[in-house]
């Protein structure tokens, strides 16, 4: 026979104490019973959610990709037009181009004078 807590003289005498006892631990063990299954439930939800999430993360890290690749082909074309037009500018019109230049190294040498 264990003691417990539950356990006392008294139960010795008559089997009240004892039966309660009984039932108390059985209680108990439907108890971890119960939340053994809920952790097992929740682990598996918890796994489900996480490779939801993971999948959505992979797709939305292609697609990020996939639009940052379009966008730098999209500036290198840029650039390579606007650096072409200033070529053909600059070749049709040597003296406008030189005279801007003087004026825009004139303006930053006025601002960093004062």
């Amino acid at each position: 026979m264990t003691y417990s807590i539950f356990h006392s003289g008294r139960s010795r005498r008559n089997g009240t104490f004892h039966n309660f006892e009984s039932g108390i631990e059985e209680q108990i063990e439907a108890l971890r019973d119960e939340l053994a299954e809920l952790t097992r439930l929740v682990g598996k939800s918890s796994r489900h959610q996480g490779d939801k999430m993971r999948s959505q993360a992979s797709a939305g890290y292609e697609e990020l990709l996939s639009r940052s690749e379009d966008l730098l082909r999209e500036l290198q074309h840029g650039y390579e037009r606007g650096a072409t037009e200033m070529r053909k500018t600059v070749r049709k019109h040597p003296l406008a181009t030189i005279g801007a230049a003087a004026a825009f190294g004139l303006a930053i040498a006025y601002l960093a004078r004062r």
